[in-house]
């Protein structure tokens, strides 16, 4: 199936969105998680809580504790005005070890603009 010019243009959007998102999780950028977070924004912590928006900020804003994450095998869905983001993560603790992961995020437009509704973490 091909790809027209504008699910290419999404996908790129949507791929960069995706690297701002791990990045801004390792910096604890939470100014650029307020530009890309939906106002109805909800995460699943891989503990279990479910958290909106703004206990996703606070969360954001502690000191970060692990290093080098990264995301790995991205698999961008696009779905219209809808896209589902799923990739397996490594990462170091503070420990030293290393870690594996995985998430799903989800991202809807909204008025022309990319904005992540949905997050869901897991760790091995």
């Amino acid at each position: 199936m091909a790809t027209t010019t504008a699910s290419r243009s999404d996908l790129e959007s949507l791929q960069a969105l995706n690297r701002d998102y791990i990045n801004s999780v390792q910096a604890g950028d939470v100014r650029r998680f307020d530009q890309i977070l939906a106002d109805d924004f909800l995460c699943s912590n891989a503990d279990g809580t479910l958290i909106d928006r703004e206990a996703f900020l606070k969360q954001t804003a502690r000191p970060v504790t692990i290093s080098n994450l990264q995301a790995h095998d991205v698999n961008v869905r696009l779905m219209g005005d809808f896209a589902i983001i799923h990739a397996p993560t490594t990462y170091t603790r503070p420990d030293g070890q290393v870690a594996a992961g995985r998430y799903t995020d989800v991202w809807a437009r909204r008025h022309g603009t990319w904005l992540a509704v949905s997050a869901h973490v897991t760790r091995a």
